[in-house]
């Protein structure tokens, strides 16, 4: 009885919580910023606190980590590792992480990294993502976001600088290492200083693709993203967001890397994207792990950072998707040292690349899920 009482108190506390959100959000509006972001961050984070006391999840899953638990506060030793760390991001957790959980294990492991997604921008969901950090965190992980400079969802009456029918990402890069955009830089940095946990923050990535996001070479100046890497991650450190570890994650397409290095005193790790698209596409075929990355690792691992490999997939179209997993994982042990972290793309519905939705999940392949299990 006591028992039900206090789960009782504590679903009416949540509940009182919510509406307290609910009613700040509403009075603020779009132009909620500053005060009542910070005021988000924090009833988001004592949501999370009372969810984990509810479940008790996080907990069974702490314990089964307990080796990498011990040392996921430690920034300095997350910036080389003596273990491989894995992770996966999943599309479908953007209400929960049990996603991640039923495929950890069908997998029967445990990932130490969790990666999610977030745009730039002015809208509620493009504040610092706290409430969903504090449960990877809970949960006993590490959270990686993917953070993409968007500029066209900044609200032009916050913004009065931005003008009508003038896209805001052409020369967008200048204008964010000019300070132009620092209101929004800083109230991140110092929610992500407030969450004081080690975060990986893999920003602005693929940045010299000259075809795929905004921030690329068709807009910007090459020099340009190194200005603007280097803005953020001095308002970062002013800040005092000492815990994020910053990802430069160049496409692997391209190999005029240097020309987009900000330098080693702002760079923690490399990323680098392996996907394998198969024959799902007339510009595309069924390429090997190998072939995806060696040119690339070639020239990256000698900038002497550890190699993420952020977005690992196949398709499964055109080839044997279970060798390739097997492939790719054997290389990485043996060949491929310097790689020290693979993040798997494991996600259900990507219409990001062809007009059609693409499926990279393979949980329900039982051939994939026992080749990975045996090489992890």
């Amino acid at each position: 009885m006591k028992k039900q009482i206090k789960r009782v108190s504590v679903f009416l506390l949540t509940a009182g919580l919510g509406a307290a959100l609910f009613l700040i959000l509403a009075y603020a509006g779009k132009g909620a910023s500053g005060p009542f972001e910070s005021l988000f961050s924090s009833l988001n984070s004592g949501i999370v606190t009372i969810e984990k006391q509810i479940l008790n999840i996080q907990q069974k899953r702490l314990n089964s980590m307990t080796e990498f638990v011990k040392m996921r506060d430690n920034t300095q030793w997350l910036k080389s590792p003596d273990f491989t760390l894995y992770g996966v991001y999943d599309d479908l957790t953007a209400e929960s992480y049990e996603p991640v959980i039923q495929l950890e294990d069908s997998l029967s492991t445990k990932f130490p990294l969790i990666q999610i997604y977030t745009a730039w921008g002015s809208k509620r969901e493009q504040v610092f993502p706290f409430l969903r950090v504090q449960a990877i965190y809970d949960l006993g992980s590490i959270p990686v976001v993917t953070w993409e400079p968007w500029l066209n969802d900044f609200d032009p009456q916050k913004y009065n600088w931005l003008k009508e029918n003038e896209d805001p990402n052409k020369n967008g890069l200048s204008a964010i290492a000019r300070g132009d955009f620092d209101n929004y830089i800083d109230n991140w940095a110092g929610a992500a200083a407030r969450f004081g946990h080690p975060l990986f923050l893999r920003l602005g990535h693929e940045m010299n693709d000259p075809y795929r996001y905004p921030w690329g070479p068709q807009n910007n100046d090459p020099k340009d993203f190194i200005a603007a890497w280097r803005h953020i991650v001095e308002r970062f450190r002013f800040a005092g967001a000492d815990n994020i570890i910053w990802i430069w994650s160049p496409h692997p397409g391209y190999l005029d890397f240097d020309m987009y290095y900000p330098g080693d005193d702002y760079v923690d790790w490399i990323g680098l994207t392996a996907l394998n698209y198969g024959t799902v596409a007339t510009w595309s075929r069924w390429w090997t792990f190998r072939e995806v990355v060696n040119e690339s690792y070639k020239v990256l691992s000698e900038y002497g950072k550890p190699i993420m490999i952020s977005e690992l997939g196949s398709l499964n179209v055109g080839g044997e998707r279970d060798l390739w997993f097997s492939d790719a994982l054997q290389l990485i042990h043996g060949e491929y040292s310097a790689v020290k972290s693979v993040l798997f793309f494991h996600v259900h519905s990507d219409i990001t690349v062809t007009y059609k939705s693409l499926d990279w999940s393979f949980k329900g392949d039982s051939s994939v899920i026992s080749e990975i299990k045996k090489n992890l």
